[in-house]
């Protein structure tokens, strides 16, 4: 889907999510090109932070996406957690993430994650997240 703010509830300069590439039954994929002027790079690199916002908004689009199919009102959502975060390398400005979000279990309005980030098909981080939906 082209226009990502259809289905997250952030707005520029926030937006950390540029595209949704669609989801199967437990595994949703979104794609992010960093750019020099985002708020979340620093000293050349995306910060931790970002990559964690990215994350949270990945996972965000796919409720986004399944709640627009079925012409509902999308959800704001909370990071509950973040456990496991590992960086395996720096992201750059102009370089292009595509992440993988699978769900591990929901239960209710909580959604436990596993996200994966590549570029290039190198995985450069990966984290659980659990995901609060506020009714």
């Amino acid at each position: 889907m082209n226009n990502i703010l259809e289905l997250i509830p952030q707005r520029e300069p926030m937006v950390m999510v540029d595209e949704f590439l669609g989801m199967g039954e437990a595994v949703s994929k979104t794609r992010f090109t960093v750019r020099e002027d985002n708020l979340f790079v620093d000293n050349g690199q995306l910060s931790e932070c970002g990559l964690i916002e990215h994350i949270a908004q990945s996972a965000a689009a796919r409720i986004g996406y399944i709640f627009k199919s079925k012409n509902e009102p999308v959800p704001i959502g909370y990071i509950g957690s973040v456990n496991d975060f590992i960086i395996s390398r720096a992201v750059k400005p102009g370089e292009t993430i595509e992440t993988t979000v699978k769900v591990l279990q929901e239960v209710l309005n909580i959604t436990l994650i596993e996200a994966r980030c590549y570029i290039n098909d190198k995985e450069v981080a990966s984290s659980k997240m659990k995901i609060f939906i506020k009714e």
